[in-house]
Protein backbone atom coordinates (compact mmCIF):
# COMPACT_ATOMS: atom_id res chain seq x y z
CA UNK A 1 0.00 0.00 0.00
CA UNK A 2 1.37 3.38 -1.12
CA UNK A 3 0.14 6.97 0.07
CA UNK A 4 1.47 10.45 -1.70
CA UNK A 5 0.24 13.13 -0.36
CA UNK A 6 -0.43 15.83 -3.35
CA UNK A 7 -0.81 19.27 -1.40
CA UNK A 8 -3.47 19.98 1.06
CA UNK A 9 -5.73 17.33 2.23
CA UNK A 10 -5.35 15.41 -1.14
CA UNK A 11 -3.82 12.34 -1.11
CA UNK A 12 -3.68 8.87 -3.80
CA UNK A 13 -3.79 5.87 -2.39
CA UNK A 14 -2.27 2.47 -4.27
CA UNK A 15 -3.59 -0.46 -2.77
CA UNK A 16 -4.46 -4.22 -4.19
CA UNK A 17 -4.62 -2.60 -7.93
CA UNK A 18 -6.82 0.41 -7.18
CA UNK A 19 -4.95 3.84 -7.26
CA UNK A 20 -7.81 6.03 -5.29
CA UNK A 21 -7.64 9.75 -4.82
CA UNK A 22 -8.72 11.31 -2.15
CA UNK A 23 -10.15 15.32 -1.30
CA UNK A 24 -8.44 16.56 -4.89
CA UNK A 25 -7.72 20.04 -4.63
CA UNK A 26 -6.34 22.53 -7.06
CA UNK A 27 -3.89 25.25 -4.96
CA UNK A 28 -4.22 28.58 -5.80
CA UNK A 29 -1.78 30.93 -6.94
CA UNK A 30 0.64 31.48 -3.89
CA UNK A 31 -0.17 27.97 -2.49
CA UNK A 32 3.22 25.66 -1.85
CA UNK A 33 2.27 22.68 -3.59
CA UNK A 34 2.31 23.47 -7.68
CA UNK A 35 -0.37 21.19 -9.43
CA UNK A 36 -2.68 20.89 -12.20
CA UNK A 37 -6.57 19.23 -13.20
CA UNK A 38 -4.30 17.25 -15.64
CA UNK A 39 -2.11 15.24 -12.52
CA UNK A 40 -5.27 14.13 -11.40
CA UNK A 41 -6.80 13.15 -14.52
CA UNK A 42 -5.48 9.76 -14.60
CA UNK A 43 -7.70 8.47 -11.21
CA UNK A 44 -10.92 6.95 -11.73
CA UNK A 45 -11.83 6.51 -8.25
CA UNK A 46 -12.42 9.86 -5.92
CA UNK A 47 -13.43 9.70 -2.50
CA UNK A 48 -14.35 13.14 -0.64
CA UNK A 49 -14.86 13.83 3.46
CA UNK A 50 -16.84 16.80 3.10
CA UNK A 51 -17.80 19.35 1.02
CA UNK A 52 -15.66 22.60 1.52
CA UNK A 53 -14.23 24.13 -1.23
CA UNK A 54 -10.53 22.54 -0.56
CA UNK A 55 -11.55 19.24 -0.41
CA UNK A 56 -14.29 18.90 -3.41
CA UNK A 57 -14.60 22.19 -5.66
CA UNK A 58 -12.32 20.76 -8.74
CA UNK A 59 -14.24 17.64 -8.73
CA UNK A 60 -16.84 18.99 -10.90
CA UNK A 61 -14.09 19.75 -13.66
CA UNK A 62 -12.45 16.42 -13.29
CA UNK A 63 -15.80 14.87 -14.00
CA UNK A 64 -16.38 16.71 -16.78
CA UNK A 65 -13.13 15.85 -18.50
CA UNK A 66 -12.84 12.53 -17.41
CA UNK A 67 -15.66 9.84 -16.24
CA UNK A 68 -14.27 8.78 -12.69
CA UNK A 69 -16.57 7.07 -9.65
CA UNK A 70 -17.36 10.13 -7.11
CA UNK A 71 -17.64 8.54 -3.64
CA UNK A 72 -18.89 11.66 -1.30
CA UNK A 73 -21.79 12.87 1.00
CA UNK A 74 -25.37 13.76 -0.02
CA UNK A 75 -24.81 17.93 0.50
CA UNK A 76 -21.61 16.76 -1.97
CA UNK A 77 -23.76 15.27 -4.22
CA UNK A 78 -26.60 18.12 -4.51
CA UNK A 79 -23.51 20.49 -4.78
CA UNK A 80 -21.95 18.83 -7.55
CA UNK A 81 -25.22 17.92 -9.52
CA UNK A 82 -25.31 21.83 -9.79
CA UNK A 83 -22.09 22.15 -11.58
CA UNK A 84 -22.80 18.72 -13.88
CA UNK A 85 -24.96 17.94 -16.56
CA UNK A 86 -25.49 14.35 -15.02
CA UNK A 87 -25.06 12.89 -11.93
CA UNK A 88 -24.18 9.45 -12.67
CA UNK A 89 -20.76 9.82 -11.83
CA UNK A 90 -21.79 10.24 -8.18
CA UNK A 91 -22.27 7.95 -5.67
CA UNK A 92 -23.85 8.66 -2.39
CA UNK A 93 -22.25 7.27 0.89
CA UNK A 94 -23.40 7.31 4.29
CA UNK A 95 -22.12 6.30 7.97
CA UNK A 96 -22.15 2.99 8.18
CA UNK A 97 -21.51 1.62 4.95
CA UNK A 98 -18.29 0.12 3.41
CA UNK A 99 -17.31 0.01 -0.38
CA UNK A 100 -15.23 -2.79 -2.12
CA UNK A 101 -12.69 -1.85 -4.70
CA UNK A 102 -10.36 -4.69 -6.81
CA UNK A 103 -9.07 -5.81 -9.39
CA UNK A 104 -9.01 -9.21 -10.84
CA UNK A 105 -5.45 -10.89 -9.36
CA UNK A 106 -5.59 -8.42 -6.64
CA UNK A 107 -6.82 -8.73 -2.77
CA UNK A 108 -9.00 -5.51 -3.16
CA UNK A 109 -9.42 -2.65 -0.58
CA UNK A 110 -12.48 -2.22 1.62
CA UNK A 111 -13.43 1.60 2.44
CA UNK A 112 -15.83 2.18 5.55
CA UNK A 113 -17.58 5.18 6.21
CA UNK A 114 -17.65 6.61 9.82
CA UNK A 115 -19.40 9.79 10.93
CA UNK A 116 -16.87 12.45 12.09
CA UNK A 117 -16.65 16.45 12.60
CA UNK A 118 -15.04 19.35 11.53
CA UNK A 119 -12.31 21.66 13.88
CA UNK A 120 -14.42 24.63 14.97
CA UNK A 121 -13.27 27.87 13.69
CA UNK A 122 -13.04 30.93 16.30
CA UNK A 123 -12.57 34.23 14.91
CA UNK A 124 -8.42 34.56 16.25
CA UNK A 125 -7.74 31.85 14.07
CA UNK A 126 -9.56 33.97 11.20
CA UNK A 127 -7.92 37.02 12.05
CA UNK A 128 -4.65 35.99 12.69
CA UNK A 129 -4.59 34.47 9.27
CA UNK A 130 -6.43 37.16 7.29
CA UNK A 131 -3.22 39.63 7.89
CA UNK A 132 -3.99 42.91 5.49
CA UNK A 133 -0.53 42.16 4.40
CA UNK A 134 -1.24 38.60 2.84
CA UNK A 135 -4.61 39.93 1.79
CA UNK A 136 -3.28 42.07 -0.06
CA UNK A 137 -0.52 39.89 -1.60
CA UNK A 138 -3.11 37.33 -2.20
CA UNK A 139 -6.18 39.44 -3.64
CA UNK A 140 -6.12 37.93 -7.13
CA UNK A 141 -7.56 34.50 -5.11
CA UNK A 142 -9.97 36.80 -3.36
CA UNK A 143 -13.26 36.47 -6.22
CA UNK A 144 -13.05 32.71 -5.99
CA UNK A 145 -12.39 32.14 -2.12
CA UNK A 146 -15.33 34.56 -1.56
CA UNK A 147 -17.61 32.51 -4.08
CA UNK A 148 -16.49 29.17 -3.13
CA UNK A 149 -16.93 29.43 0.53
CA UNK A 150 -20.61 30.46 -0.58
CA UNK A 151 -20.74 27.50 -2.86
CA UNK A 152 -19.50 24.70 -0.58
CA UNK A 153 -21.08 23.90 2.42
CA UNK A 154 -20.51 20.95 4.53
CA UNK A 155 -23.56 21.66 6.11
CA UNK A 156 -21.97 19.46 9.23
CA UNK A 157 -21.59 15.95 6.76
CA UNK A 158 -18.54 15.10 7.05
CA UNK A 159 -16.71 11.45 7.22
CA UNK A 160 -13.68 10.03 7.66
CA UNK A 161 -12.65 6.42 5.61
CA UNK A 162 -11.42 3.19 7.59
CA UNK A 163 -9.21 2.02 4.55
CA UNK A 164 -8.28 -2.03 4.64
CA UNK A 165 -5.86 -3.31 1.98
CA UNK A 166 -2.99 -5.67 1.83
CA UNK A 167 -3.45 -6.43 5.72
CA UNK A 168 -3.12 -2.61 6.73
CA UNK A 169 -5.69 -0.57 7.94
CA UNK A 170 -5.25 3.47 7.21
CA UNK A 171 -7.80 6.13 9.28
CA UNK A 172 -8.00 8.78 7.45
CA UNK A 173 -9.81 12.25 8.78
CA UNK A 174 -10.77 15.15 6.40
CA UNK A 175 -10.34 17.65 9.35
CA UNK A 176 -8.65 17.76 12.54
CA UNK A 177 -12.09 16.52 14.83
CA UNK A 178 -13.85 13.25 15.91
CA UNK A 179 -17.80 12.66 16.49
CA UNK A 180 -17.78 11.69 20.00
CA UNK A 181 -20.82 9.38 19.13
CA UNK A 182 -18.69 7.53 16.60
CA UNK A 183 -16.54 4.34 17.22
CA UNK A 184 -13.16 4.62 15.42
CA UNK A 185 -10.21 1.64 14.95
CA UNK A 186 -7.97 2.08 17.73
CA UNK A 187 -4.26 1.10 16.62
CA UNK A 188 -4.26 1.60 13.09
CA UNK A 189 -0.91 0.94 11.11
CA UNK A 190 -1.68 4.73 9.76
CA UNK A 191 -3.61 7.93 10.93
CA UNK A 192 -4.01 10.69 8.43
CA UNK A 193 -4.32 13.92 10.58
CA UNK A 194 -5.27 17.37 9.03
CA UNK A 195 -3.20 20.07 11.08
CA UNK A 196 -5.08 23.34 10.21
CA UNK A 197 -7.41 25.43 11.19
CA UNK A 198 -7.07 26.55 14.92
CA UNK A 199 -4.96 28.61 17.16
CA UNK A 200 -5.15 25.46 19.48
CA UNK A 201 -3.92 22.57 17.25
CA UNK A 202 -1.73 20.46 19.79
CA UNK A 203 -4.61 20.27 21.88
CA UNK A 204 -6.97 19.22 19.34
CA UNK A 205 -4.46 16.85 18.08
CA UNK A 206 -3.88 15.27 21.66
CA UNK A 207 -7.71 14.41 21.55
CA UNK A 208 -7.47 12.52 18.26
CA UNK A 209 -4.21 10.86 19.13
CA UNK A 210 -5.41 9.79 22.61
CA UNK A 211 -8.54 8.22 21.28
CA UNK A 212 -6.90 6.52 18.17
CA UNK A 213 -3.43 5.31 19.03
CA UNK A 214 -2.17 4.74 15.69
CA UNK A 215 1.33 3.44 14.79
CA UNK A 216 1.76 6.09 12.48
CA UNK A 217 0.91 9.34 11.59
CA UNK A 218 1.05 10.80 8.25
CA UNK A 219 0.34 14.73 8.35
CA UNK A 220 -1.82 16.95 5.94
CA UNK A 221 -3.52 20.04 5.77
CA UNK A 222 -0.49 21.79 7.31
CA UNK A 223 0.70 23.80 3.85
CA UNK A 224 -0.51 27.05 2.42
CA UNK A 225 -2.93 25.91 -0.03
CA UNK A 226 -5.11 28.74 -0.74
CA UNK A 227 -3.95 32.37 0.66
CA UNK A 228 -5.02 34.22 1.96
CA UNK A 229 -7.53 32.07 3.79
CA UNK A 230 -4.78 29.54 4.63
CA UNK A 231 -1.08 29.39 6.12
CA UNK A 232 1.53 27.37 6.84
CA UNK A 233 1.40 25.99 9.93
CA UNK A 234 4.57 25.80 12.51
CA UNK A 235 4.79 22.42 13.70
CA UNK A 236 7.23 22.90 16.49
CA UNK A 237 4.37 23.07 19.29
CA UNK A 238 3.05 19.73 17.65
CA UNK A 239 6.42 18.23 17.57
CA UNK A 240 7.06 19.38 21.54
CA UNK A 241 3.68 17.40 21.95
CA UNK A 242 5.29 14.42 20.51
CA UNK A 243 8.39 14.41 22.92
CA UNK A 244 6.28 15.26 25.71
CA UNK A 245 3.29 12.44 25.12
CA UNK A 246 3.72 10.51 22.50
CA UNK A 247 7.30 9.96 22.49
CA UNK A 248 7.22 6.43 20.52
CA UNK A 249 4.70 7.59 17.91
CA UNK A 250 6.37 7.90 14.36
CA UNK A 251 4.93 10.98 12.10
CA UNK A 252 5.70 11.48 9.14
CA UNK A 253 5.67 15.53 7.39
CA UNK A 254 4.86 14.13 3.72
CA UNK A 255 6.82 15.73 0.83
CA UNK A 256 4.42 16.38 -2.04
CA UNK A 257 4.05 13.45 -4.92
CA UNK A 258 6.43 11.44 -3.61
CA UNK A 259 4.89 7.66 -2.09
CA UNK A 260 4.92 6.28 1.51
CA UNK A 261 5.24 2.33 1.92
CA UNK A 262 2.37 1.65 4.61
Amino acid sequence: MNLTWMGNASFLLESGGERILFDPFVELSGGEVPITLDEFYPYDTIFVTHCHFDHVSFVSDLCEEADPTVFCTRQCCDTLEEFLDSGSQLVEIHPGRSYELWEEGYEGVRISVLRAKHIEFRCRYALDTLSPFRVLRYIKNLPFLLWANHAYKENGEIVAFDVKGEGKELLLLGSLALDPEETYPEGVDVLVLPYQGSNDLPARAREVLERIRPRRVVLSHFDNAFPPLSRSVDLRPFRKLLRDEFPDLQVVKPSPFKPIRI
